[in-house]
Formats: C-alpha cells, structure tokens, sequence
C-alpha cells in the first residue's frame, strides 16, 4: 500500500506538471518543455512608441498634459548622446529629453552570449542572436534566433504648464565623462522653455548602481508657476523569448509598485493593456519599478513628499509606470528644488534593503517566500564564511538533515519495520487476495501489532519537499547565485549541469535509496521502482545543478541514515 500510495502521488505530480505547462501556455506564457512559438517571436514594438510617452501626467485629473508642441521644441537642439562610465555602468544619456536610454552593466554578463554585458534600459529593433544548439554538446551547432525589439527607458520631466519635458532639448554643461579614480561624477543637463529652466543632475557614484537624480526648476518668468515633476519608466509589452522554469533561466518582465499602505504589488503589462491594472493611488512614500529576472530598475522619490503612483498604456505596446509629485507654487525668480533617486541593477538583497523600505521584495520567491527567504538569509550566512556557492549548498543541507533527523529517522524505522514484515504481508494478500476488506482489517491489524505507520515511508520525502521547492525559487531568484561556480565543471549553479555529472549521481543514490526501501510484492510495482530513479534523473538533466547538488547530497545522507538504522532493525535474511 505504502508504494502505491508513492506512485500515485508520483503520477499526481507529474500531472499537475503537465497542467501548469498548458496554463502557462494558455496565458500566452513560455512552456516549459518547448521554445517560444512563433507567434510570440513576431511581436515587435511599434517604432512610433516613444512619441507617446508625454502623456504621463494623464494619471492625474488635476494636472495637465504635456504641451503640444513639445516635440517642436526638442528640435531647436541637436540630438547627442551624453555616455557615462563608471566601473560598473556604463550609461547613455540622450540630450533631447535627457533620459537615460541605455544601460549596460559591466560587471553582469549576458546569460546567452557571455561576450556581451546585461543592458537594461535600451532602445533598438529586432535582432538576429546567434545560439547554440544541441543536447549538452552532442550535435551541437548554432542557430539565427530573432530578439524582438525593446523599449525600456527613464524618463522625467515637469507638467502642469508649457515647461520642459522628456521630449525638450536639453543642453550638457562641461565636465567628465568617465569616472576614473574619483569618488562620484555629474552630469548636468539644462533646459529652458517659456521661461522655465530645468536642471537635471545626474550623480553617479563607484561601485554603485544607485543614481541620485536631482530637478531644479527656476521660475524666470512674470508670474508664478506651480509645476508637478513626472518619474516614469517606459517599457514595451513583448514577452521575451526563449527559457524556461527548468534550466533557472526564465526571462519576464513587471512592472512593480510600493507604498507603505498597500505594501508590495507585482503588475502585468497586459492587464495595463486591458485597464484591469491602471492605478492613480496617493501616498507619501513609496516606489516604482520595472522588474525582469535577477534584475530591476526603480525610481525611488525623495521620501515623505506626496506624490500619484500611476500606470500607463502610452502608446501600442507600451506602459508607463512611475510617479508625479508637485513642486508647489514657484515665484518669480524662485527656485524649487526636488531629490529622487533611480536604482538600475542587480536584484541583491543586502543592498536593496537599505535604499528603501520594500525594494528587497523585487526577488520573485513565487508562493514560496515565507520559506525561501529566511532560507536565503540563512545560506547568506554561511557563504559569508565558505565564500563559495556550491559548498554553502552542501553544508546548508548537510545543516537541514540535522535538523531534520528525528522526522527523517521514524520514517526509515518505519520503512525497516515494513521490510521485517514482508513476508507476513505477502502471506495475508495470498489468504486474503479475493476478500479486499478482509485484507485491509488483516493488514491494519498486523501495523497495529508490529508498531508501524504505513505512511512513515513517505515523510522522508514529504518534509523535503517544500524545502525543495524553495530552494529552486531562491535559485530562481538571487542574482547573488547568478554564474557562481562550484567545482570544475560546475560554473554556474543556475543552469543543468553540462555534464550530466550530478544527475547521473543522483541516479546511482536513488537506485541504492530504492534498494534499501521494502520491496513491492507487486512484481510490476517492482519494476515500477526501479524505473523511478532513471525518470526523475531525466528531469533533473534540464534542472538548475545547484538544485541537483542539494538533492545528491540529500540523498547520499539518506543512504548513510538509512542504511545505519537497517542493520538495526532489520534481520540480515531480509536486508
């Protein structure tokens, strides 16, 4: 009863598997078995997309659009590119609006083309990538893949009158444009219309990709002014490609907001599209954000300054997500200024938590937060000490099957007992094989007698598997594992194991694993088991190595225990 119970519960898992990849698929999301179809490859962003993005200040009733001829404007100075770099950004700046428009992160190589960097804001059409293909470097070659076009930048600018916007010419006042040795660097853009002056100060500082944006409006008109400063990130809606939730490389993007009152809230670029997500909420705290894999960009206000949270459709296949804050009234002569911050980088916990409150909850843990993040806390911990990934997986479940032993022990003795008992089982399904109830009285009787639990086999694997689980999320999740080497071959704990070296392991331990655990005495059921060790092994060639490392190990600790309680429990004529 104890293996049906485990096949069944196999069979089970394998079909809510198959559900969720056709949900997904359903939704127009990437499968998990199969790469993107063509229909979600040949969605590309319109060209005339950034046209539309003035119309932010749509979100607030009480604030009024960019003027109409802002683009007229932008024409009276030449369009330059303003590129700055540190020792890990490199940024391009686009004088006609002065919105960053590339960011390229030099310390983060590409998942796909190691030659290349991460770039997070970008602007550009559709592009042929060349990718390897093949099965683990058996028949390998390389094949055009299309990336569809992308639209992802940072945008301010002022509303509320005929003032300077993201779409004004601005001019870039001399300085340096590379950071060298120095400590920090500015850039420093000047716009003026109808007689208002933005300035805009872009503040790079080393080894950070937290940039300090600083507005000053400077009234030099006749009559007083009350202008509201716009924060927006834009970013189209195509879905990327390629991925998928086996190899720990799923690729999406979100844009994400925070207040102190409604806390935390993942949005979706298609229901913005439907206006099923369009939000005007008011706070005084608080940030937006665009959020993809390992990686997310945030405008982050000055702190306790009201301010509308809103979300966007700008134009086709294009949202808006960010914030509008009012500078209050403005004399003539006057100057208002306005401090906010823009974070573009990796997901890393101990950094986001210190720029504001929230931000660390960009990391996607799915439903599984509440367990994989003291999970991660804890192997930040350790890896503090072993200074390498790999190792702190193997002490950390090393670390779980200590805690886990006593559970872990009654289900082996349970498992023990079961073996010990075989025969009298066999005897009682011959006697009884054609009166069903007789037999399950019979064979509750005799786990009454002998003390066992017929479903203490199964807390072994039970109690591992939401630690399982969590474990593939934090990989998932922690840009800090993103291309961290364990040993040889291992050079990346996120992606399957290029060797197949861990998943051939945990073949061998599992077979052994099986081999100590009572035999069926269905002969197809025996066989069933046997069987289990190559399947799952077959799954685990396309999980990420980091996953399969921590469950090799699992296993092995798991030969050792139950071997150790067989020789004490069972009789050697039974083992």
């Amino acid at each position: 009863m104890d293996i049906k119970r485990t096949v069944l519960w196999v069979i089970f898992s394998m079909s809510l598997l198959l559900l969720w990849d056709n949900w997904m698929r359903h939704n127009g999301k990437q499968s998990m078995f199969s790469p993107a179809t063509p229909s979600q490859q040949a969605k590309t962003v319109s060209a005339s997309a950034v046209a539309g993005a003035a119309s932010a200040s749509a979100a607030s009733a009480a604030t009024t659009a960019a003027p109409a001829n802002a683009a007229a404007a932008s024409t009276e100075v030449k369009s330059e590119t303003i590129t700055i770099t540190t020792d890990v950004v490199k940024a391009d700046i686009d004088t006609i609006g002065g919105e960053i428009k590339r960011l390229e992160l030099l310390k983060y190589p590409d998942s796909v083309d190691a030659s290349q960097n991460v770039v997070l804001f970008d602007q550009r059409g559709d592009q042929i990538r060349k990718e390897k293909t093949g099965f683990f470097g058996l028949f390998s070659g390389t094949k055009d893949v299309v990336v569809p076009a992308r639209i992802y930048k940072a945008q301010t600018g002022l509303v509320g009158g005929n003032f300077p916007n993201h779409k004004s010419g601005f001019v870039a006042q001399p300085g340096n444009r590379t950071l060298g040795d120095a400590k920090e660097l500015s850039l420093v853009l000047v716009s003026e219309q109808n007689g208002v002056t933005l300035t805009k100060t872009y503040t790079f500082k080393k080894g950070e990709y937290l940039i300090d944006v600083k507005h000053a409006v400077t009234n030099n008109s006749a009559a007083p002014i009350a202008p509201s400063l716009y924060m927006q990130l834009i970013h189209d809606g195509t879905k990327p490609t390629g991925g998928s939730m086996f190899t720990g490389n799923v690729e999406f993007y979100a844009p994400a907001v925070y207040t102190d009152a409604e806390k935390f809230r993942k949005l979706d670029f298609e229901k913005i599209e439907s206006g099923k997500e369009v939000l005007s909420t008011k706070a005084n705290d608080g940030w937006v954000s665009v959020i993809q894999h390992f990686f997310v960009s945030a405008f982050i206000p000055q702190d306790k300054v009201a301010r509308e949270v809103f979300t966007k459709k700008v134009d086709t296949n294009l949202y808006a997500v960010g914030s509008i804050v009012a500078l209050g009234n403005v004399a003539p002569g006057a100057t208002a200024t306005m401090d906010s911050r823009l974070y573009s980088g990796p997901q890393e916990s101990a950094v986001l938590e210190k720029i504001a409150p929230g931000l660390d909850l960009v990391k996607d843990y799915w439903y599984f937060a509440m367990i994989a993040q003291p999970m991660f806390w804890i192997m930040e911990f350790m890896h503090k000490f072993l200074g390498n990934w790999g190792w702190t997986i193997v002490v950390f479940t090393i670390a779980i099957k200590l805690a886990l032993f006593p559970l872990s022990a009654a289900g082996y003795r349970s498992m023990a007992k079961m073996k010990v008992v075989t025969p009298k089982m066999t005897a009682l399904k011959e006697k009884y094989k054609n009166e069903p109830q007789k037999l399950n009285m019979a064979m509750m009787e005799l786990y009454k007698t002998e003390k066992i639990n017929p479903l203490g086999g199964c807390l072994p694997i039970l109690i591992q598997m939401p630690i399982f689980l969590a474990l593939y999320w934090v990989l998932q999740a922690s840009v800090e594992m993103r291309g961290a080497p364990w040993i040889g071959w291992i050079t990346d704990l996120t992606k399957p194991d290029p060797y197949l070296v861990l998943p051939i392991l945990y073949m061998i331990s599992m077979y052994i694993t099986t081999k100590l655990s009572p035999a069926p005495a269905d002969p197809i059921q025996a066989k069933m088991m046997l069987f289990m060790p190559l399947l799952f092994s077959v799954m685990f060639v396309f999980f990420p190595s980091g996953l399969v490392l921590y469950w090799v190990v699992n296993n092995i600790l798991s030969i050792g225990q139950q071997w150790v309680i067989n020789n004490k429990i069972v009789p050697p004529e039974h083992r």
